[in-house]
């Protein structure tokens, strides 16, 4: 069973090429680690991406890579790849409206 961790994060940099996003991740046998993720910045510039949702996007890359090395991930920095970018906007597109249909053209009486 693996002990509970508390994810934090801690705030993003903007750079030349990308946007590196920092977290920090407590448990409670072992001291605190710091691990950032990467995202391209032409993600956002040819809107695949909002910027708000990057933090969302980076932390659920860090859970993922807790999760499969026992809260232990080998590695402190990681980048989003183009795959998890397209799964991620599949997942969260937004989804067409429900029951609303266009709008006729107005009937001449």
């Amino acid at each position: 069973m693996t002990e509970n961790v508390n994810v934090q994060y801690v705030g993003f940099e903007a750079k030349a090429l990308v946007r590196e996003y920092s977290f920090v991740v407590r448990q409670a046998s072992s001291e605190t680690r710091e691990f950032s993720i990467t995202i391209v910045n032409e993600a956002f510039t040819s809107r695949r991406l909002s910027y708000q949702d990057g933090p969302n996007l980076c932390s659920l890359k860090l859970h993922r890579e807790l999760a499969t090395f026992s809260n232990h991930p080998p590695q402190t920095h990681y980048r989003i790849s183009e795959a998890e970018l397209a799964e991620y906007r599949d997942v969260h597109a937004p989804k067409a409206a429900r029951g609303v249909r266009p709008q006729k053209a107005a009937e001449q009486f």
